[in-house]
């Protein structure tokens, strides 16, 4: 997440509404499209930082997808092949599963984007993380002319500790990096989330490096050609909305 300045005065907050005390350990780490959404959102405020949040979130599904080998990518198109359709016990990915398990013809990864890149995927996500009381669902009426549902953040450890994951494998040449956290940096590298938790003149002088882990063999063959596809696809995702409407 980014921290904000105070919110502005015509803004209204409606009272949140709480789940119960954050059950979240840092021996379950979580899925990476949950890692993208906190790293997305502003803190207090629980508003997303881009108009891309959505499509990260959805690259983040399919990576989380890649990395368990419930998915495959091939061929030139990199079509998403079903591998695996048995259920991972997480109704987010289950669910974006069950859709790939049932689609009628398989679909490029930018296709799959933009199905899931939505704000069902987007609110589906956040309310994953209310549930684990890591952040908490409100109402905000904007210029009292409409209500947009807000996520702040409850406990803040989860984001310190993706964000000190990053800090560790981007500005140290020495860290281990896994499989995981190669991942992240990849993803969050196709948007703002690194220039929105990092000072930018820091990650100028780390373009190295950060290329060096997108780059790295912390995951295998197959899974980082699959991760470089759903990468170009969320760029392709983003940059095709903002050519449309200029």
């Amino acid at each position: 997440m980014v921290s904000c300045g105070p919110e502005e005065m015509r803004r209204l907050r409606r009272p949140t509404t709480s789940r119960g005390a954050s059950r979240y350990t840092p021996s379950m780490p979580l899925p990476i499209y949950q890692e993208i959404l906190l790293l997305a959102l502003r803190d207090q405020r629980g508003t997303p930082m881009g108009s891309w949040t959505m499509q990260a979130i959805a690259g983040g599904v399919l990576a989380d997808l890649a990395l368990e080998r419930r998915v495959v990518l091939e061929g030139k198109r990199s079509l998403v092949r079903l591998v695996d359709a048995a259920p991972m016990h997480e109704p987010v990915l289950d669910a974006c599963l069950l859709r790939i398990a049932e689609g009628r013809r398989r679909a490029s990864v930018q296709t799959w984007i933009s199905r899931f890149g939505n704000q069902k995927l987007y609110h589906a996500a956040a309310s994953r993380l209310c549930d684990q009381g890591v952040l908490r669902e409100s109402s905000e009426r904007v210029m009292l002319l409409f209500s947009r549902t807000v996520y702040p953040e409850v406990d803040p450890r989860p984001e310190r500790a993706i964000i000190g994951r990053l800090r560790m494998a981007i500005f140290s040449d020495d860290a281990k990096i896994d499989a995981r956290t190669s991942v992240l940096v990849a993803l969050a590298s196709a948007t703002d989330l690194l220039a929105g938790n990092f000072p930018k003149k820091d990650l100028r002088l780390r373009r190295k490096r950060i290329a060096a882990i997108r780059d790295g063999e912390a995951v295998g063959k197959a899974t980082k050609a699959a991760i470089d596809a759903i990468q170009a696809a969320i760029v392709t995702a983003i940059i095709i909305p903002t050519i449309v409407t200029s």
